[in-house]
């Protein structure tokens, strides 16, 4: 039941190729538990069962986020076999998540991104010196997912409307503006990818020097090779520069429920994380301007 279940995920949930592959790993992991200390499948495991393999990933002092998404995998795969009449009776009916202690996002400051993208020594004669500078450039003026920058397509960048159109979770369309500043950058990118890339007609906008789609991993690399020049935040990924585009909005003004729809968060609560930084400023101010402060 277990390949039926991530068919289902991945053709019906519209879930992406990352949280099915997270998903897979967790229902082998729970598997091969329940097959070493029960000698038993999941189809037949109860409440005491799920609760031991929890018991088992704390104790192994595994981060309570990881074993949460476990959690929900497991409360989604077992809600699905009930559905498929497979299992009468939800093993995780009475399971709690853990307990998680809040993570600001890590983001760059103003002057950090700025110096960053002004002053790297990107070669724009090369393909892959193009290609890496509207990476990094559209990852903070858009502020989307790694994901749907891999599945860009060149016919959803819209140049004369300085809009883009991305597929994010679960297939919602959103469409995002990018500043004027970004047409040039994308304009000589394009030129010297038909001009030295072999067109594959998979018709995506990042694509390698072989002309196939970017992959994760190099998407990966590239930022992190960048950010370690410029900035000294803790982690260097592509999702640094996602927490720093909503940061910088909220910082700047701009409305709550307008940077949740940019970035397409499903709820308000994703967003209200951004604000981190701007109830310290308002901290600050009323510090220096309150009386009694």
């Amino acid at each position: 039941m277990t390949e039926t279940f991530l068919k289902y995920l991945q053709s019906e949930k519209r879930l992406s190729a990352h949280t099915v592959l997270a998903y897979q790993t967790d229902l082998e992991q729970f598997s091969t538990f329940l097959h070493t200390d029960y000698e038993d499948l999941p189809e037949k495991a109860n409440h005491a069962m799920v609760r031991a393999w929890i018991v088992s990933l704390v104790n192994a002092k595994l981060d309570p986020r990881s074993v949460n998404r476990k959690i929900a995998c497991l409360r989604s795969f077992y809600k699905y076999l009930q559905r498929q009449k497979v299992v009468t009776k939800d093993p995780m009916a009475k399971i709690k998540v853990l307990k998680t202690q809040k993570k600001l996002p890590h983001f760059l400051k103003e002057g950090e991104i700025i110096s960053l993208l002004d002053n790297l020594p990107f070669d724009t004669q090369s393909f892959e010196g193009c290609r890496d500078r509207l990476m990094l450039e559209l990852f903070y003026a858009t502020g989307i997912r790694l994901t749907e920058l891999l599945t860009l397509r060149e016919e959803h960048v819209d140049i004369y409307n300085h809009t883009i159109r991305v597929l994010g979770k679960r297939n919602k369309e959103r469409v995002i503006p990018f500043p004027l500043g970004i047409v040039p950058i994308l304009e000589g990118y394009r030129m010297v990818k038909h001009r030295d890339i072999e067109n594959k007609n998979h018709g995506l906008l990042f694509v390698t020097v072989q002309g196939e789609p970017c992959y994760r991993k190099m998407v990966y690399r590239t930022v992190k090779k960048y950010l370690e020049q410029y900035t000294h935040v803790q982690k260097k990924s592509p999702h640094v520069l996602r927490h720093t585009y909503a940061t910088h909005l909220l910082n700047k003004g701009a409305e709550i429920n307008a940077v949740k729809d940019l970035l397409g968060h499903s709820s308000l609560a994703a967003t209200q994380v951004y604000t981190h930084n701007s109830i310290e400023k308002l901290k600050k101010a009323f510090e220096l301007a309150h009386p009694k402060a």
